[in-house]
């Protein structure tokens, strides 16, 4: 065989690999969403040119988020909130960023998780909703084992770093649209409930 016939065989073989392995990472993809069908070239405009179109597997930046409420902490520390959604099950679920805009870490998170004493204490156990409107305080709602129902394992800030956090409360009268939230060492934020 020469020289010729072995670069076209090793080109073959080249392009058969890379076949292979582009279907073995197609068939890798997980639980993503079928791709719409590309445009065949008989789909080209009047020039001959086709659209331009982002690459299928590139992703949109998310929007910006909307920030309802902010709240100052200890050190460098914010609590940002980002929504407070009164679900069909009769509980509102706030959630938002914890920021910590310092150039140290902050680890004094233990006042954040109120009298939460499960495995995994460290957490936002410790927030609260008032309704002023009602005169009732809302406490973090808790499965039959006395876990809570928000986020847990926040041990830790790094600096620059955000967390994301939820906690979900039962909900107060659907009369009640605003309310303040609020977690230990952090100022009170007056928050709207949507939904």
């Amino acid at each position: 065989m020469g020289i010729r016939h072995m670069a076209k065989v090793r080109g073959g073989a080249t392009v058969a690999a890379a076949a292979v392995l582009a279907l073995t990472l197609t068939g890798c993809g997980g639980d993503e969403q079928p791709k719409a069908p590309q445009k065949s070239a008989g789909a080209q405009g009047q020039s001959g040119s086709t659209a331009q179109s982002s690459a299928p597997n590139a992703t949109k930046a998310p929007g910006p988020v909307e920030v309802i409420a902010t709240a100052k902490g200890p050190a460098s520390i914010t609590l940002e909130i980002n929504s407070a959604i009164r679900d069909a099950g009769n509980f509102v679920t706030v959630s938002g960023l914890i920021k910590n805009s310092g150039t140290q870490a902050y680890v004094e998170t233990a006042a954040w998780r109120g009298d939460e004493r499960s495995a995994s204490a460290a957490s936002v156990a410790g927030a609260t909703l008032i309704d002023k409107q009602g005169k009732k305080r809302y406490y973090v709602l808790r499965d039959t084992e006395g876990r809570c129902s928000c986020t847990i394992g926040i041990t830790r800030i790094g600096p620059g770093e955000s967390v994301p956090f939820f906690a979900q409360f039962p909900a107060p009268p659907t009369s009640t649209s605003e309310v303040d939230f609020g977690i230990p060492t952090f100022a009170t934020a007056t928050i709207k409930i949507s939904g």
